[in-house]
């Protein structure tokens, strides 16, 4: 997952929106989402590698999502896959613990009406306060070009009212990039950087892969859609308030 735009306690029906793009090398082979056959209480995709997912919820509306953290100066680590965390995140109970085992990341997680931020690049675990939030490569709310445009562009939609799927879905094909004077530099050549640089992307080899809307009504009900782009799919999910359990 390279981009989440999210809003946190912000709208009065919907406590909880998040518009994501998850950013993958094409050859790497993905189910899409669903409830997990050996786990029905799981909702999300999963990486046919390792196993894990970037972004699922619960029945118990447990919700968790990563990204990873991009900076090429950094030594590798070389540790376990980050798609394991999201899986365990959605778990009651969770807490990261030996996060430096891993590679750079970010990770959202909680219940929906208690969400956490975690890095273990600033080495930390907080509460994530009430707001419009944007992460990236980098820490949350970094004021990279893509992440100011999926903030204030959720801001406009939530500015309109209720908000609609095909509105957030609209939010995430932005595939226009920033000018160079403003782009992040983590390491990679310029023309990386460059591609790298929309909410959208597009690249030889890499890019979105697929768009995830989750919303949380304030009665419980759960609505998660998943538009994969290649191969083009759909997956749409409601849970409804009466299969939630306890976190």
């Amino acid at each position: 997952m390279c981009l989440i735009a999210l809003a946190y306690k912000v709208h009065p029906e919907f406590p909880l929106i998040v518009a994501a793009n998850r950013d993958e090398f094409l050859d790497r082979l993905t189910d899409p989402a669903r409830f997990w056959p050996a786990e029905p209480h799981v909702l999300a995709g999963r990486d046919r590698k390792a196993g894990g997912t970037w972004l699922g919820v619960t029945t118990s509306r447990r919700f968790a999502a990563l990204t990873n953290y991009r900076d090429l100066r950094r030594p590798t680590v070389g540790g376990p896959s980050r798609g394991a965390l999201v899986r365990q995140a959605l778990e009651p109970g969770f807490r990261p613990t030996a996060t430096h085992e891993y590679e750079g990341f970010n990770l959202i997680y909680g219940p929906v009406d208690a969400l956490r931020y975690h890095s273990n690049i600033k080495l930390a675990d907080i509460a994530l306060a009430p707001g419009v939030h944007g992460l990236s490569n980098n820490l949350l709310n970094t004021p990279w070009p893509k992440v100011q445009r999926a903030r204030s562009g959720l801001k406009r939609i939530l500015e309109t009212g209720a908000p609609s799927v095909e509105e957030l879905f609209g939010l995430l094909a932005d595939d226009a990039r920033a000018d160079d004077a403003h782009l992040p530099d983590t390491g990679l050549d310029l023309e990386r950087e460059r591609a790298l640089s929309s909410v959208r992307i597009s690249m030889e080899g890499y890019g979105t892969r697929c768009s995830t809307v989750v919303m949380v009504h304030r009665g419980g009900e759960v609505l998660f859609e998943e538009r994969t782009i290649d191969p083009p799919g759909v997956a749409r999910y409601s849970i409804p308030p009466e299969r939630n359990i306890p976190a």
